[in-house]
């Protein structure tokens, strides 16, 4: 296989902190400790997951590795969800940050299903 830097998956989940640094810089001050942090810790996991993942010596410590970042995409979503119910995002920056996970959760479970046929 050749280095995680060259998959899709990870140039995508780079992407995606992008957009959610961002996003949440327009935050109220007083959420910088609260959900602005939550999901910046939180986007920062899917690539660090996604290459830690592919350091490992076998393809099921691959895979665990790789559900803990589909996990943090999850929960990323629900963050963004909540951030627009707390009117802290529009519906646009809302649908931006949801293309992008969904764009990654895609290329996420066909690398998950890869390692899967290993």
């Amino acid at each position: 296989m050749k280095s995680y830097k060259d998959l899709d998956v990870w140039k995508e989940a780079r992407k995606l902190v992008a957009v959610i640094y961002e996003s949440t810089q327009k935050y109220p001050n007083e959420e910088i400790y609260g959900i602005v942090n939550q999901m910046r810790r939180c986007v920062i996991s899917i690539p660090s997951n996604i290459a830690e993942g592919c350091g490992r010596q076998s393809s099921k410590e691959t895979i665990h590795f790789l559900y803990i970042s589909r996990g943090s995409l999850y929960e990323l979503e629900t963050q963004s969800f909540l951030s627009k119910d707390l009117n802290f995002l529009s519906e646009e920056e809302l649908n931006k940050i949801l293309v992008q996970i969904e764009a990654c959760m895609k290329l996420l479970n066909g690398f998950i299903n890869y390692y899967k046929k290993l």
